[in-house]
C-alpha cells in the first residue's frame, strides 16, 4: 500500500536514491535532433525546469535548464544558451506525449515568457492530480518518498542554473527530478491510483 502522507522523519529515514542512466546535456542546437529521435520513440516524459534563484526582491531569472527524462535517459537542455528550439517546442504543445512534473503551471508560464504564443500540450501536474485521489503531500521529494521509497536530495535547488559549466551534482540533482516525476506516475498508474484521472 503507498501511503498517502508522509512526515519529514520518515523520509530522512530512507536511502537516497538518484537517476543512475544516460545523462545528456544539451547546449548546441545540432544536437537537438538526438533528443528528438529518443523522445519520440516515449509516450510518456518526465518534466522539470531549473531557474537560477533570486536572492534580491524585484530581480526574476528567465528559465535556464528544460529537462526531459525518459526511463534511462535524461535530456537538461540549456536553454539559456540554445533557447527553445521549435522542434522541442512541438513536443511540448504535443497531445500524443504526455509530460510529467510536478507544480508544472509555473515551469510553464515561465516558458511563455520566453516563447511567446507557446500552447502547453498535455502536461500530466502530478501536485494538481494526485490531491484528487487523497494524497495528502506531493512535491518530487514527498512523492519519490512514499511512491519509490527513496529519498532525494534538494541540495542543488538554489544553485546557479546560469553557470558556464554545470556541475556533476546539478546535473544528477536535475536529471533525478524529471525522471522521479515519471517513475512516479508508472507506478502509480500500474497500480490503478490514476484510473479516475486518465480518461
Amino acid at each position: 500500500m503507498i501511503p498517502l502522507k508522509i512526515s519529514k522523519t520518515e523520509i530522512n529515514e530512507l536511502p537516497m536514491g538518484q537517476f543512475e542512466g544516460d545523462i545528456v546535456l544539451v547546449d548546441r542546437m545540432e544536437q537537438v535532433r538526438e533528443v528528438l529521435d529518443e523522445i519520440e520513440r516515449h509516450k510518456h516524459l518526465g518534466f522539470d525546469t531549473e531557474t537560477k534563484p533570486s536572492f534580491t526582491k524585484g530581480t526574476q531569472h528567465k528559465v535556464a535548464l528544460m529537462q526531459l527524462a525518459t526511463e534511462d535517459i535524461a535530456f537538461l537542455i540549456r536553454i539559456n544558451q540554445i533557447g527553445v528550439p521549435e522542434e522541442l517546442l512541438e513536443v511540448l504543445q504535443s497531445r500524443s506525449v504526455t509530460k510529467i512534473g510536478a507544480a508544472v503551471l509555473d515551469d510553464l508560464r515561465a516558458l511563455q515568457k520566453i516563447k511567446r504564443g507557446f500552447v502547453p500540450g498535455n502536461f500530466f501536474d502530478l501536485n494538481d492530480e494526485l490531491k484528487k485521489v487523497g494524497f495528502q503531500n506531493v512535491g518530487v521529494r514527498n512523492l519519490a518518498a512514499m511512491v519509490l521509497n527513496m529519498r532525494i536530495s534538494k541540495s542543488e535547488q538554489v544553485s546557479n542554473w546560469e553557470a558556464s559549466t554545470l556541475t556533476e551534482k546539478q546535473m544528477v540533482y536535475a536529471a533525478t527530478d524529471a525522471w522521479a516525476c515519471l517513475q512516479v506516475f508508472k507506478k502509480l498508474e500500474y497500480q490503478g491510483y490514476l484510473e479516475s484521472l486518465i480518461k
